[in-house]
């Protein structure tokens, strides 16, 4: 089986920590970017299966950056998942992690609900 692909972005290094430790553990290979520029760079230079975007950061907003990632054509079909502390857990429990079509977890996350999740998107992606 091939490897699975994923990006991280968050301006928090813990958070970016916690999540590649987890990640890996769960089998996939995780490639971090904490910042806007820095996560548009690494997603144009290299194939990846899903990206996981906080929603505020001091350079571009997650937002932002999917919209420019959903714009070039190398990068358009790219799952992302959004990460933040914009939205309560009770807003993303309510909507079903799904809000304005995009799939949103806030911070803080159940992580086994996340990677639930992440398998899901992969998969659907196949």
């Amino acid at each position: 089986m091939i490897e699975k692909k994923i990006l991280i972005v968050d301006d928090d290094k813990d958070i970016l920590m916690m999540l590649e430790a987890r990640l890996s553990k769960a089998g996939y290979k995780v490639l971090k970017a904490n910042s806007g520029v820095d996560a548009i760079a690494i997603a144009k230079s290299e194939h990846f299966d899903l990206i996981i975007l906080d929603i505020v950061m001091p350079d571009k907003g997650g937002e932002e950056i999917a919209e420019e990632l959903k714009n070039n054509p190398g990068t358009e079909n790219i799952p992302i998942l959004f990460l933040t502390c914009l939205y309560t857990k009770k807003e993303e429990m309510k909507q079903g992690h799904k809000i304005d079509g995009n799939v949103i977890f806030a911070k803080p996350y159940n992580p086994q609900e996340l990677l639930k999740e992440i398998n899901s998107l992969l998969v659907s992606k196949v």
